[in-house]
């Protein structure tokens, strides 16, 4: 069914209604779990699904894969992202022609992220410059088979100046053949409202649909307002930094900021909310039931499916109750990171916008090590890597990661070993109060060609404490970390875990070859991003290409986590 007759409907009868937003996960299994979540949550009633779409089409089989299970399988009627980023018409018209085919009769038209240089973002051929340009040609060659959705800015498009103009831009997306619009991420009920009232008062009279994002997690949330600029009502951003340390206190907040800012939205006459799920259920599921919408929101509780994976040390629920970072658990449908979500409406991550004239202008290895040791330091406030300085935690290791990086191990991640901690410790504590924080020392670094084979070396007569996974960009894999008798390097290790009253011992962070593999992919092709900022051929381009093919990724942990300093003497 077209999306705007339901909200239409919706609108006529006075109906509330909601709808989820998903992305592609980085892993199989990944995938296979999320199916398993959206199964349950789809008998909740949601309006639709979204599925988000990597920048240039990078998940372009799998959000294609996994529109067409929501459509399909659980017939929820879908609506498919796609974006102009890096995208030519014979691409376009492959995205659309698939999803004909499965049966998609809605899409969200996106120019994604902002230009970082030609060979990173290029208008598609035929004039696919902005969103409007893809509105227009989906008109053109598929009539009013698809229902189109755009993204709308109540406060503005990160790249705009003048909100006038931004409502104008909306306005000629509408004329150009939109029949709704999804807002970005909105915090501040007040300020959509007022928004929504000038979309009306220029002429755009189709449906709009604020977009909701339950806080998470305290890093999570930091990072997500640092990328998207979204503004934070300040008693919400206070009660966040007053109980950071306590996730599930987090959460508790972030359900109920949710929960108020629906029901001051509906007060003022808006009938539905988006969802962004990042594919996480538990706190979405509380956010409809404190809300009473859905149909079996109240009686649904999350459960293991049989299809699942999980390893039986991981309590069910975990995966939604714990951080789910980049080190999180692989099978996880929440593995990975926020990009998904905040490249896809347009709000490019400024990390290259706002750091490039910080990284300065590399043409040589000691210039990298310069940029890293700096970051360390606290003198360079972020790098292409990592958006934000470090955490406070990293202190207690800060001598070691100078002196590793000025040999030239770049740093991508680390953590000091930790031996019961308390939960509610201010620099290192996470989870309910009254448990105890362990901690193995691990150190993730980018390692140059020529001093790859002696560290390798070292790795690999140390003692069996130390285990490691190490590749570089061509795929080359090697690893001390086996499992089962084909030693295929599958064994899990939990790098940080916790020790609450009356659950079991929760491992958030863990290491294995899987979820290795698959922020290698974005580890690498980070070295192209950055490289794109220079012009073409330029011998800061072709250095940092070159550093790309010349780097292995290495990931080292030492398991001793009562005496870490056995992991400093490998770097030498």
């Amino acid at each position: 069914m077209r999306i705007v007759d339901k909200l239409n409907q919706a609108e006529e009868s006075g109906t509330p209604y909601f709808s989820f937003e998903y992305f592609p996960p980085k892993t199989e299994q990944g995938l296979v779990n999320l199916y398993d979540r959206i199964e349950r949550m789809g008998r909740t009633g949601p309006a639709f699904v979204a599925v988000t779409w990597g920048a240039g089409g990078a998940t372009a089989q799998r959000t294609l894969e996994l529109s067409e299970a929501c459509q399909g399988i659980f017939g929820l009627d879908t609506l498919m992202h796609i974006t102009c980023t890096n995208m030519d018409r014979g691409q376009v018209d492959q995205a659309l022609a698939g999803a004909r085919s499965a049966g998609i009769r809605n899409i969200l038209a996106l120019r994604g992220d902002a230009p970082r240089g030609d060979e990173f973002w290029s208008a598609c051929s035929g004039g696919f410059t902005h969103a409007v340009d893809l509105v227009r040609y989906v008109r053109e060659t598929h009539d009013d088979y698809f229902c189109i959705g755009v993204a709308g800015y109540p406060e503005g498009h990160s790249e705009s100046t003048d909100p006038g103009q931004d409502l104008e831009y909306l306005a000629e997306k509408v004329k150009a053949g939109a029949d709704f619009v999804v807002s970005q991420l909105v915090y501040d009920a007040d300020i959509f409202i007022d928004w929504l009232q000038r979309c009306r008062d220029i002429g755009i009279t189709c449906p709009v649909v604020p977009g909701v994002l339950p806080v998470q997690s305290y890093q999570s949330f930091r990072r997500l307002v640092h990328l998207t600029k979204v503004a934070v009502p300040e008693t919400l951003r206070q009660a966040l930094d007053d109980v950071h340390a306590n996730d599930q206190a987090v959460k508790d907040l972030g359900v109920e900021h949710a929960v108020a800012t629906v029901r001051k939205l509906q007060a003022a006459g808006v009938r539905g909310v988006h969802i962004t799920t990042l594919n996480l259920e538990n706190t979405v599921m509380r956010v409809l039931s404190a809300l009473d919408l859905g149909a079996e929101a109240r009686r649904l509780t999350p459960r293991i499916s049989a299809t699942q994976t999980e390893p039986s040390n991981v309590v069910p629920g975990a995966w939604d109750d714990f951080p789910n970072g980049r080190w999180g658990d692989a099978r996880s449908p929440a593995f990975g990171n926020l990009g998904s979500y905040v490249s896809t409406y347009g709000t490019a991550m400024q990390k290259f916008d706002s750091g490039g004239s910080a990284w300065g202008e590399p043409t040589e290895v000691d210039h990298i090590s310069e940029l890293f040791v700096g970051y360390v330091k606290g003198s360079v406030a972020s790098l292409p890597w990592s958006d934000e300085p470090l955490l406070a935690e990293t202190q207690r290791i800060k001598d070691e990661l100078v002196r590793v990086n000025c040999l030239g191990f770049w740093t991508l991640a680390s953590q000091p070993a930790l031996d019961g901690a308390a939960s509610d410790d201010l620099t290192y504590g996470w989870g309910p109060r009254g448990g105890y924080i362990y901690q193995k020392a691990f150190v993730e670094c980018f390692v140059h060609t020529a001093m790859f084979p002696a560290f390798l070396s070292r790795l690999q007569s140390a003692s069996p404490r130390i285990t490691y996974y190490a590749s570089n960009r061509a795929g080359d894999f090697v690893t001390n970390a086996y499992s089962g008798p084909q030693g295929d390097g599958g064994a899990v290790t939990a790098l940080t875990w916790g020790v609450f009253p009356g659950r079991a011992v929760v491992q958030p962070t863990l290491i294995d070859k899987m979820n290795f593999l698959a922020w290698r992919t974005e580890a690498f092709h980070t070295w192209e991003e950055w490289a794109a900022m220079f012009p073409k051929d330029s011998p800061q381009e072709l250095f940092l290409r070159e550093m790309a093919d010349k780097c292995w990724l290495v990931n080292v942990v030492d398991n001793e986590y009562r005496n870490a300093d056995a992991i400093w003497n490998m770097f030498q």
